[in-house]
């Protein structure tokens, strides 16, 4: 079972930006093949960070509002939040180690 936490318009708020843990969203599109092959990878970095750091995923095609609010206009799209503000922010599909560097980063830069 995963641990990644599917986030939309109605739960982004409590989920992400009001989560005492960090937060990696993946901001997603359905007919996006990157977005496709890095997923299983999203799924391993729930694994890895488990009570951690929070892992959702948000479907901009289903949530366009809230797409155009984070200003997504390329997808796959990572952000990790911290207290609610964005530390980092990565576009397009990247390799595992790539991508756990950039969350290690964005982990410790809130000590």
């Amino acid at each position: 079972m995963s641990d990644v936490i599917l986030v939309d318009e109605n739960n982004f708020q409590a989920e992400v930006t009001e989560s005492n843990l960090p937060v990696l969203v993946d901001f997603w599109a359905p007919w996006c093949m990157p977005c496709r092959q890095v997923s299983p990878l999203i799924d391993k970095v729930a694994e890895i960070y488990k009570g951690r750091l929070k892992v959702c995923k948000l479907n901009t095609e289903e949530n366009m509002t809230l797409a155009l609010k984070e200003e997504i206009t390329i997808v796959p799209t990572f952000k990790v939040y911290l207290r609610g503000k964005v530390v980092l922010e990565k576009t397009g599909n990247m390799p595992e180690q790539e991508l756990i560097t950039l969350i290690d980063k964005a982990i410790n830069s809130k000590e």
